[in-house]
Parts: structure tokens; sequence; C-alpha cells
């Protein structure tokens, strides 16, 4: 049986600025970035537009993001989900991550014994914060 690593990666409109926010909210860096430009014969007005762009975030938590070519809409049958150990770690990460967006679900105790909570940042994408 072969193996096979799975990513999340997001389409977005500004891939540059998604991604420093989440390395904000989350702590994390780009690993790796290329722009269109990188590609010969792309027209100037693409040059600068991000092709692929790898960060890492809370922690080894890889994502990509690319800038998109057409209207970007997330929607909530997919959701991004991070798991802490440390209650005040997933707090931070669920209030900062609400900044600008909106809270589906507050942050709290829930009756399976793990702390919870559901946001939507302001680009759009669904997070699920969860403390176990």
């Amino acid at each position: 049986m072969m193996g096979a690593q799975m990513n999340a990666y997001l389409m977005s409109v500004d891939a540059r600025s998604q991604a420093n926010y989440y390395i904000e909210a989350l702590g994390g860096e780009i690993q790796f970035v290329s722009t269109y430009g990188d590609a010969p014969g792309t027209p100037e007005a693409m040059k600068d537009k991000v092709m692929h762009l790898a960060v890492t975030l809370a922690g080894t938590n890889p994502l990509m993001l690319s800038d998109a070519f057409e209207p970007v809409s997330y929607n909530r049958s997919v959701s991004l989900s991070l798991t802490y150990t440390d209650e005040t770690e997933a707090r931070a990460a669920y209030a900062k991550l609400s900044e600008g967006g909106e809270s589906k679900y507050p942050f709290a105790l829930q009756p399976w014994g793990a702390y919870y909570g559901e946001v939507i940042d302001r680009f759009g994408v669904t997070w699920m914060i969860t403390k176990m």
C-alpha cells in the first residue's frame, strides 16, 4: 500500500497577506514562495502574483496558498482544525483568528470534555480550535 501526505491548499485573493495574517495569528514562517514571474512568458500584470507559497503555522503544520485568478469563496464544508494541548495557546489562536472575522461557536468547555470553538477568519476560512 502506498502512502501520501495530505496538505491544505488555499486559493487566495492575496496569498502573501493571508499567509502573513496567519503567521501573526498563529506563529510560523514562510518556507517557500514562487511567483508567476518565475515562469517564462508570464504577462507583466501577473509577474508578482503568487504561484505557490508554503508556510508552517502553529508549530510545524504546513499550509499552502496561491493567488487565484477568479473570485475566491470559501464555505463551511471544509474547515482547518488546530488541536492544542495548552488552553492559553488555544484561546489566543481563537481570539486572533476571530479579529475581523466571525465567531461561530465561542471557545468553551464542551460536554465531551475538550475545549472547542469555531471561527471564520477575515478571509472566510473556517477554523476549528480544540484544546484536548
